[in-house]
């Protein structure tokens, strides 16, 4: 079967990188290759439905750039195809003195970013917009909002089939010839052949980066995102969004809380080893995923950088309790009867051979396979424009 491009992955980005090359020329002939039932079964459609704003990341970096484009694209996007979004913004707050400073440099890096409206708040400026938070400062984020990204992808196809793309799931791959004129993506079924290859294989990407890729320098690691939802008695001690300040060493936020589209207010995530790729339970377990993650040098460092902090990762994993008290550090009155177990998810997080935790996109690749190697949040935010920037180069390869 011959194609233009074959797209491997249906999650959020590669449905997105999709559509913005068939925007940029209609007649391509795409099909998207997925190893699941359905698209958005992963990362995708296991996250808590931010609108990120930018705040966080190093300016001049991809995700700073890619998330403050996309999140335009994406609002254009959800209020043309009315998918339910709101821009209801977000308090970061510094639970005590120790945090001002790193707070403070969230404040510049915003601004860096093109962030307008922050606003910094003292204590009782934040119980004005969260009146069931403690803290000794905070920042107001105007320009945060919220989602359901499954409903996004579940747009982001219709506009796909409705330019002819193809999709064929339960196909997983298993090889990729890259070779001059066309390359070939096999499955155990099929045979693709195409003059571009683009993979957005999320919690996968790394082995499927690896079948084109002499010597990747990274490698995914599997991190699961446990999370509760608070009761209907205790949804109204949250107003929105309320984050801590997160640890400026690890990539991830901390425990924090967030009012979804539909009205649950979901808390979390910790964030610890799972021992399978796609492991979501705990008692998840899939001896070859173990072995590659110990056997990785890169990971054997990152354990004994961040033991400390893995430990209790783990701790709140195994104690409602401890997870409880790290909310309180935001919400006193929140109680561990007001915590209800909620689905996790498991982010895909890169890793590089020198113990690095990889917290920017990285697209890696020569002119006729392009992978996505590590795209983790903002990516849901930015994928129209993690798309865009993937479509250049598939235009320029097409020619």
């Amino acid at each position: 079967m011959k194609h233009d491009v074959v797209v491997v992955g249906g999650g959020i980005v590669g449905l997105a990188t999709a559509l913005k090359i068939v925007e940029a020329r209609p007649r391509t002939r795409i099909v998207v290759v997925e190893k699941e039932s359905e698209v958005a079964l992963h990362q995708t459609g296991n996250n808590s439905g931010v609108i990120h704003s930018g705040l966080y990341y190093k300016p001049g970096s991809l995700k700073a750039e890619l998330c403050r484009a996309g999140y335009k694209e994406l609002v254009a996007f959800c209020r043309q195809e009315e998918i339910p979004f709101e821009i209801c913004g977000k308090v970061v707050v510094a639970s005590s003195s120790a945090d001002v400073s790193e707070l403070d440099q969230l404040y510049l890096r915003g601004e860096a970013n093109g962030l307008q409206g922050i606003q910094r708040l003292d204590a009782d400026e934040i119980r004005q917009r969260e009146p069931h938070v403690v803290g000794v400062a905070g920042l107001f984020v105007p320009q945060t909002g919220i989602v359901d990204y499954k409903q996004v992808c579940e747009k982001y196809v219709i506009a796909l089939r409705r330019a002819g793309v193809e999709f064929v799931f339960n196909q997983e791959v298993v090889e990729i010839q890259s070779r001059t004129e066309a390359s070939e993506v096999i499955s155990q079924q099929n045979v693709w052949q195409a003059k571009v290859v683009v993979t957005c294989a999320g919690l996968q990407s790394d082995r499927v980066a690896k079948m084109t890729t002499n010597d990747l320098n990274l490698q995914i690691i599997p991190f699961r995102g446990e999370y509760f939802t608070l009761s209907d008695e205790a949804r109204s001690l949250v107003r929105n969004l309320i984050y801590p300040v997160p640890n400026p060493d690890f990539p991830f936020l901390g425990v924090h809380f967030t009012r979804m589209i539909g009205g649950e207010v979901e808390c979390g995530p910790n964030a610890v080893l799972a021992f399978a790729r796609e492991g979501y339970r705990k008692t998840d377990f899939d001896l070859s995923d173990v072995y590659e993650t110990l056997s990785w040098p890169g990971f054997r460092k990152v354990a004994r950088k961040y033991w400390k902090t893995g430990l209790g990762e783990y701790h709140r994993s195994f104690s409602k309790a401890a997870f409880t008290r790290a909310l309180q550090r935001l919400v006193p009155e929140i109680r561990e009867v007001d915590l209800i177990p909620a689905p996790a998810g498991v982010r895909a997080q890169a890793c590089d051979r020198s113990g690095g935790l990889l917290d920017d996109f990285s697209i890696q690749g020569s002119e006729r396979v392009i992978n996505v190697c590590n795209a983790p949040s903002p990516a849901a935010t930015a994928s129209l424009a993690i798309g865009g920037v993937i479509s250049k180069k598939v235009m320029g390869a097409l020619g």
